[in-house]
């Protein structure tokens, strides 16, 4: 097994369970409209970046709107949200300290705006964990490819073979493998129907942070 030097967390679903958070705003995003949200929507924006989502969403249901309207309606609707209310995954913040601890350098991989990530990082009080924070509006395409991975373990000074990727959806796994990461699923309900394909892409599948791999035994560099 490589030695390990960076870990890279996706935050919506991955840290913190935010996922129903997203699905109740789709559907007052779209009722608002009046439109019923269709049973594929969520899905078809899993792994999509939040301009990636925007253009999408416009495409598909003849919008009006800028993508700019979009995300800043979308962040309007998400902001109290992540300020005030989101919780972190379980024992989340306890790993965060034990990679810390051991030196390790730790990353995010997200597709979610500044004004999001930083508010509910800042919330939980773990923003200075994280050495680099890097968004899917930064390369451009969504988690489907692995640009943001690849990104982001050059934003760390690190090798891809190097990296530790926790992800909980399929897509965005495949595409840290295919960037030659490690790969750790993480259970969200929002990705329960592909739980199974998870565990059979993944390097491990874990339901939560407590048996996380650290330490000598999974190669993590502690200097």
């Amino acid at each position: 097994m490589n030695q390990i030097e960076a870990v890279i967390f996706d935050l919506d679903g991955t840290l913190i369970d935010s996922m129903g958070v997203w699905e109740r705003i789709d559907a007052v995003f779209l009722q608002n409209r009046g439109i019923e949200v269709p049973g594929d929507y969520s899905q078809a924006i899993r792994a999509l970046g939040f301009r990636e989502t925007a253009q999408y969403t416009i495409r598909r249901f003849g919008f009006s709107d800028t993508e700019e309207a979009l995300m800043a309606e979308w962040n309007a609707m998400a902001r109290h949200e992540y300020e005030t209310r989101i919780p972190l995954k379980p024992y989340a913040k306890e790993y965060l300290r034990s990679l810390q601890a051991n030196q390790v350098k730790l990353g995010i991989a997200t597709a979610s705006p500044p004004a999001l990530y930083e508010a509910v990082l800042r919330h939980h009080h773990i923003r200075d964990f994280f050495e680099v924070i890097c968004s899917t509006d930064e390369v451009g395409r969504g988690k489907a490819y692995p640009d943001i991975f690849l990104h982001t373990a050059a934003r760390l000074n690190t090798q891809p073979e190097h990296c530790l990727v926790f992800e909980d959806i399929l897509q965005a796994i495949e595409s840290a493998r295919q960037a030659g990461m490690m790969v750790y699923g993480i259970y969200d309900d929002a990705s329960r129907k592909d739980w199974e394909a998870i565990t059979r892409t993944a390097d491990g599948a874990l339901f939560d942070f407590q048996d996380a791999p650290y330490n000598q035994k999974y190669g993590i560099n502690t200097k």
